[in-house]
């Protein structure tokens, strides 16, 4: 029944994906033809209009491509108006090549209005998205009624049902009902946040032929992994759509990156999108072209803040100190000094606290507003460094928290940054280590240049200045 009704329910919308193209290609036209342009030089409606024929389904196509029509239930809403932008940026890229293909063939579609293709890009983007938005509101309302709802049973109680049982409790717009757990350790009647375990997994040749389920969520412990083979037999001879939620959450990333060994499924522990080499090639070239624009854009204030060290207390101008980068290599990190000159004892007394005596005047300043790291620049230029990626420490810290922390050594898998996502949300200074690491790892594993822009943007606005930064 469900299957049926989102079979239903993606027609309906392909119908309104075509509405919304066309009415956004007319209108793009009517401003830009017949409002901007007022019909000077340019072709009749039924040429425009002629191209609709094709233009309709192939944005269909993309929409398909781009998983536009993945359940609301399963798709975040900027994971969508993300691939609304990427699918309507490759049709107007399409549109570009044909038009100019067309102009070769027939010479009257140099007429043809490309401003107007420009237009119906902007529109398309806003009323897809606007559209989308009202459907996820309707079908939030409809679900708070009870209706369309899934109906689901999970298979095991472990650390991943618990987490599951959060996930859906927290979001009651995904429109699901857990009707309970079974398991063969827990005993009956055990509720987990209104929750209940109604019996144990043998129970399962009872419940499946009643045919009242929509899913069943198989959430075993690790230590019942022996089960799953037989468990996955009965509900696909039921016919009931099943998942398989592990139980090892806290190894493998949400995101895991799998290889086809020859029909031989494997797991990679870690996905570091930095590891492709072109990835990292394009990171590179982002690193050089950024630090060579700072170093040019902010040298009048790297020059004054030398002058301003310089003349206020004795001692060299830059202060480099040793850190660990990718791969674990040490390296030296350059800063503009901001403390009184140590022995090399002092220098490694600690991190610096609030009012700590041995930086300087102006040195605190430089801290508060984060002045002092622009030599890290020349850091990035030699490839120590990237404008953006986990902070690196020194050797005697990273020796300390590789046994504290879970998986702290991961970070060194890419180059350490003058900026990154944790210190963007305010975990820098004297902060949690084990939130940092979560917000690296959380970087590490979900890599985009974009992801790095915005770190970039955010830190003018958070990272500059800092509460936790003396």
């Amino acid at each position: 029944m469900i299957k049926d009704n989102q079979q239903h329910f993606n027609r309906l919308h392909v119908v309104i994906d075509a509405c919304v193209v066309v009415v956004s290609y007319v209108l793009a036209w009517w401003l830009k033809v017949a409002v901007v342009d007022a019909g000077v030089g340019v072709l009749p409606v039924r040429t425009y209009m002629g191209v609709l024929i094709f233009i309709v389904p192939g944005y269909i196509l993309l929409y398909y491509a781009f998983n536009l029509y993945t359940p609301k239930r399963v798709q975040g809403r900027r994971l969508e108006l993300s691939n609304i932008v990427m699918s309507n940026t490759v049709g107007v890229l399409i549109c570009f090549t044909a038009l100019f293909t067309l102009i070769t063939y027939d010479p009257q579609f140099r007429n043809f209005s490309r401003g107007m293709v420009g237009y119906f890009y902007v529109i398309n983007i806003v009323l897809e998205e606007s559209v989308r938005l009202f459907i996820r509101y309707v079908l939030r309302r409809i679900r708070k009624k009870g209706y369309n709802l899934k109906h689901i049973l999970l298979v095991g109680y472990s650390r991943a049902t618990e987490q599951y049982i959060d996930r859906i409790l927290q979001n009651p717009q995904w429109g699901y009902n857990i009707r309970g757990v079974l398991d063969d350790n827990i005993a009956r009647g055990t509720v987990y946040k209104g929750i209940k375990v109604i019996g144990s997994i043998g129970n399962l040749n009872y419940i499946l032929p009643q045919n009242s389920l929509d899913e069943i969520a198989i959430t075993l412990g690790l230590e019942e992994y022996y089960k799953l083979e037989q468990i996955v037999a009965e509900c696909e001879k039921s016919g009931v759509h099943t998942k398989f939620i592990p139980d090892y959450g806290n190894i493998i990333p949400t995101r895991p990156y799998t290889e086809d060994l020859l029909g031989l499924p494997v797991v990679n522990i870690r996905y570091v999108p930095l590891s492709n080499t072109f990835h990292a090639f394009v990171k590179r070239c982002m690193d050089l072209v950024g630090s060579l624009l700072c170093i040019l854009v902010f040298s009048p204030v790297m020059f004054l803040t030398a002058v301003s060290v310089k003349t206020t207390s004795p001692g060299p101008l830059i202060f480099k100190q040793e850190r660990v980068g990718l791969h674990n290599k040490p390296f030296y990190m350059y800063k503009f000094r901001t403390m009184y000159v140590q022995t090399e004892e002092e220098e490694r007394k600690g991190w610096t606290t609030k009012d700590d005596p041995r930086i300087t005047p102006v040195g605190r300043f430089l801290r508060k507003t984060s002045l002092d790291e622009f030599p890290q620049l020349f850091n990035v230029l030699k490839g120590n460094m990237s404008l953006v990626g986990p902070r690196p420490e020194r050797p005697q810290y990273v020796e300390k928290f590789r046994e504290e922390i879970p998986r702290y050594m991961i970070k060194h898998q890419v180059r350490p940054g003058m900026t990154g996502w944790a210190q963007v949300n305010g975990y820098r200074g004297d902060t949690s280590i084990r939130k940092r690491i979560e917000y690296d790892l959380y970087y590490i594993e979900n890599w985009t240049l974009g992801l790095d822009f915005k770190i970039l943007f955010l830190t003018i606005f958070r990272g500059f200045i800092n509460k936790n930064a003396y």
